[in-house]
């Protein structure tokens, strides 16, 4: 059994509440928390509205499909995620 931390933080240019944070950063739990291998929330930079940090715990029972995942949520972030990445971290636990 493998296990990573994914850790992305996010810069909100132009956002002016955390009513339109939860609107630009929205459904990003329902998006990836109902995939059995992947839990996320938001990790940090909660009460600030120009910036956000989600961190998803992924386990997989190779290291291969662990990564694999990785990528996945990387790319699907940049597409339907209104803010710019500013930071990834990974770690294998």
């Amino acid at each position: 059994m493998h296990i990573a931390i994914l850790t992305l933080t996010f810069s909100l240019p132009g956002c002016g509440s955390l009513k339109e944070k939860r609107q630009r950063m929205g459904g990003l739990h329902a998006r990836f928390g109902n995939t059995p291998s992947v839990a996320v929330c938001e990790s940090g930079e909660r009460a600030r509205h120009d910036a956000s940090e989600w961190t998803f715990v992924i386990v997989g029972l190779s290291k291969r499909e662990v990564e694999s995942q990785y990528s996945q949520i990387e790319e699907k972030l940049e597409r339907i995620v209104d803010a710019r990445v500013m930071n990834v971290e990974r770690e294998f636990v």
